[in-house]
Order: structure tokens, then C-alpha cells, then sequence
């Protein structure tokens, strides 16, 4: 297995935590999803897509050290909802987070486009990861994750993965208009400043990773890492559904080991 297929974050938040992106490189799917697509329900073979999993456990169990590793994946529907995983569930239940204390068990989030967050606190011993599209950041998808951690929201550190960047996510009025209404008084100026005109009239170009450490940094979040990886400019290293439409997934994933 290939560095390129899964990549170490650029992030330490604590002892024993470990952040993993994967790219679209070095799996078995063809055609539209070549090749390291992960994603069961956007049209690619079942078999090939169990294939590139296999592939991907194997890849973080030698990178962790960890040969009983499993993957939790969830069935993401631009919500809100979080789910607290005691033990890797069969059936991946139906949210847009997922938090746990348990070690050995990867929490993974599938997007090609939309914003993936890891969440860790500082000992170490609770982690989370987020899927934030522009409807779950703006309904409140990253502090329903935060109100699961037992620490205080100061002590965890955030990282935002590959997402689309403000050159290529162009909305709508009704778009910038959601997060003003929803967003912190005291953060009005800041949120509307995330918003650029473009090109045609009544259209804007957001940048959901500003967006994203403004909700952090209002619910308390004081360390988010991350720089911004766009995954239209670089469609050809991720997945990008805004510029493919029919297109795979790729992972990004947060483990404890102790």
C-alpha cells in the first residue's frame, strides 16, 4: 500500500491520536471513481468498494501498530445528528459525527467536497470526527459534536480536512443569508466577510472553512488546524462532486491507540 492511499494529517493533538486522509490514488475502482473510491452508495461495484476498505484497514492497522483496528463508517445525510460509538457497529448508523473513548476504533467520514473536522481533547482520550456540508455546519453539526466531549470545549483541538474552497463554492443569497441568521451576534461582521460577491449577481462565493473556525471558535474551540486543501483545484488528488457530479468518496479518519 502506497503513502499516496492514506496520509498521516499534519496534526499532533495529543499522545496516541492519529488523523488520516486518503486520496483518490491507488485503489481498484475504474472509470468515474477511479481509483480509491470508498463510498458504497454513489454507484461503484460493492466488491471493489469492499476491496479499497480492505485496503484501507490494512494500511491504517500497519501505520497505527494496531492489527485489531476496525473502521466505524456512518450513513451521512447533512444532518446534525451524532453518534456515540461504544463498539464498531455493523450497519453504519445514520449521522453526520461520530465520538468515542474507545481505542482501536477508527471514525471515518466520506466527502468529496464537503468540510471533514476531527475533534480530539487535549489528553487524548475522547475523539470525534464531523461531516460539515454547508447545511450541517450552518444547522449546528460541529457543536452538537462538541456537547458530546465530557472536557471543556477549550480543551479540544480541531483539524479541517480537504473540502471545497471559496474560488469554486459558489451559493446563493439563501445560503449566505442561513448562516447570518444562525451565526453569533458578535460574530456578524466576520461571517458576512466569509461571503464574496461573485460573478453573477446574487450569487456568492463562501468559504466554508472560515465559516467553520468562526462556529469553533464561538463555541469555544481555541486550536483548529488545517490549511485549506481545495478539492475542485485538485479533483485529480480528490474526489470533487461539485466538479464531477458522478464521482467517489475519500476518507478522512481520527483513531486512539491507548
Amino acid at each position: 500500500m502506497s503513502e499516496s492511499v492514506v496520509n498521516r494529517v499534519e496534526w499532533t493533538p495529543a499522545v496516541g491520536v492519529h488523523g488520516f486522509v486518503t486520496t483518490r490514488q491507488g485503489g481498484c475502482s475504474t472509470g468515474n471513481f477511479a481509483a480509491f473510491n470508498l463510498a458504497l452508495h454513489v454507484g461503484d461495484d460493492a466488491n471493489v468498494v469492499a476491496r479499497n476498505r480492505s485496503f484501507l484497514l490494512q494500511s491504517l492497522q500497519q501505520h497505527c501498530a494496531l492489527h485489531s483496528l476496525q473502521i466505524q463508517w456512518m450513513q451521512q445525510v447533512h444532518g446534525v445528528n451524532v453518534w456515540r460509538v461504544g463498539a464498531a457497529a455493523i450497519e453504519p448508523p445514520q449521522a453526520d459525527a461520530l465520538y468515542t473513548t474507545e481505542p482501536n476504533i477508527a471514525l471515518g467520514v466520506l466527502t468529496a467536497d464537503c468540510l471533514p473536522v476531527l475533534f480530539a481533547s487535549e489528553d487524548g482520550r475522547e475523539i470525534a470526527v464531523a461531516h460539515a456540508g454547508w447545511r450541517g455546519l450552518c444547522n449546528g453539526v460541529l457543536e452538537a459534536t462538541l456537547a458530546n466531549f465530557r472536557c471543556k470545549s477549550s480543551q479540544v483541538r480541531c483539524w479541517l480536512g480537504p473540502g471545497i474552497g471559496p474560488c469554486h463554492f459558489e451559493v446563493g443569497e439563501e445560503v449566505r443569508a442561513a448562516f447570518l441568521q444562525r451565526g453569533s451576534p458578535l460574530q456578524q461582521a466576520e461571517i458576512a466577510a466569509a461571503f464574496t460577491p461573485g460573478v453573477q449577481t446574487g450569487k456568492w462565493q463562501g468559504d466554508l472553512y472560515a465559516l467553520a473556525r468562526l462556529r469553533l471558535l464561538a463555541a469555544g474551540v481555541h486550536e483548529v488546524g488545517g490549511e485549506m486543501l481545495c478539492t475542485v483545484c485538485q479533483a485529480d488528488r480528490f474526489y470533487s462532486y461539485r466538479k464531477e457530479a458522478v464521482t467517489g468518496r475519500f476518507a478522512t479518519l481520527i483513531v486512539r491507540s491507548a
